[in-house]
């Protein structure tokens, strides 16, 4: 299927030095604000109480963090669950305080204001358990990487694995310098986000280094620089299908979705945009850097002196 069909061939590598400095740029940017800023761990990762609390008509969460402020409770999260009738309490660790007692406290101050109002249930995340969280997080998303690098390395070349890793995990890493230049709350469903874009980049570097393949089989007679301008000219209506379907989904769940899934969603379109990026002006260029050529995938033809001598 082909909605947009591009009759000349884009020269997208003879744009590929500004475009790999550009990623050189942000990819450092990304890498400072995450050394000096690091990320804002939520209660998944860094330990402490979670209460979903439900009442009979829409809540007022101003009203609902003011309460909590009085009983010393500021660095509340309070957002909706689901409905403006179910609100969702995340309280981060506090010493010298159990769960149970405190959110006995957050109950009892709630109901001064509603007596209605009704615990749906309560969760308790241990100091321990957020570090477990945050190892095994880091370990998957390692593991991930070396995955991709390895099917990558034996479906093409070693050169196509090292250029579409370099370029997945400079989604990544964008991902997570938005996240700790705007201090954005990281949560499992954000690490989740952030492994599905490291599969979804790597699935849109497939598609094109899979046309470079075909192409050097195709055009021999044809420069480096123009088999992958030929390549991704010739994915362009695929790639724009896809990731705008995509995206209309993540969307909805953006602006729709609710508190409970807006970084979620955040960290979906964040990944989206720049896996398009990074798939056709990161990846492909580094391809020419390291020095890709037709000799990768065909053997060079012997001449009859060759083919003589023994």
């Amino acid at each position: 299927m082909e909605f947009f069909k591009i009759k000349r061939d884009i020269p997208f590598m003879s744009y590929g030095r500004y475009t790999t400095t550009i990623s050189l740029v942000t990819f450092v940017l990304a890498v400072f604000f995450l050394a000096t800023k690091g990320l804002n761990f939520g209660v998944d990762f860094t330990g402490g109480t979670v209460m979903e609390v439900h009442y009979a008509q829409p809540a007022d969460l101003n009203k609902v963090r003011e309460q909590l402020a009085g009983i010393d409770l500021k660095d509340a999260q309070v957002q909706n669950f689901g409905s403006s009738h179910d609100v969702l309490i995340q309280v981060p660790l506090k010493q010298n305080t159990s769960g149970a007692k405190l959110s006995e406290n957050v109950m009892g101050k709630l109901r001064e204001a509603d007596a209605g109002v009704e615990m749906r249930r309560v969760e308790f995340v241990g100091p321990q358990v957020g570090k477990d969280l945050v190892d095994n997080g880091a370990m998957a998303l390692l593991l991930v990487s070396l995955g991709i690098v390895g099917y990558l390395w034996l479906r093409f070349e070693w050169k196509f694995g090292l250029a579409a890793i370099i370029a997945n995990l400079h989604d990544v890493v964008i991902i997570l310098g938005f996240f700790a230049f705007f201090q954005w709350e990281f949560s499992l469903s954000v690490l989740a986000a952030v492994l599905a874009v490291l599969g979804y980049s790597v699935n849109e570097s497939v598609v094109v280094f899979d046309r470079i393949r075909e192409n050097f089989r195709k055009m021999r007679k044809t420069e480096v620089a123009e088999i992958i301008d030929n390549a991704i000219t010739r994915t362009m209506s695929r790639t724009i299908i896809t990731h705008a379907s995509t995206q209309m989904m993540v969307t909805a769940m953006l602006f729709l979705g609710g508190e409970t899934l807006h970084y979620f969603a955040l960290a979906l379109t964040i990944g989206i945009l720049f896996s398009i990026y990074s798939s056709v002006l990161v990846a492909s260029p580094l391809l020419m850097i390291f020095g890709v050529s037709r000799e990768d995938f065909i053997k060079p033809e012997k001449t009859e002196a060759e083919e003589v001598l023994p």
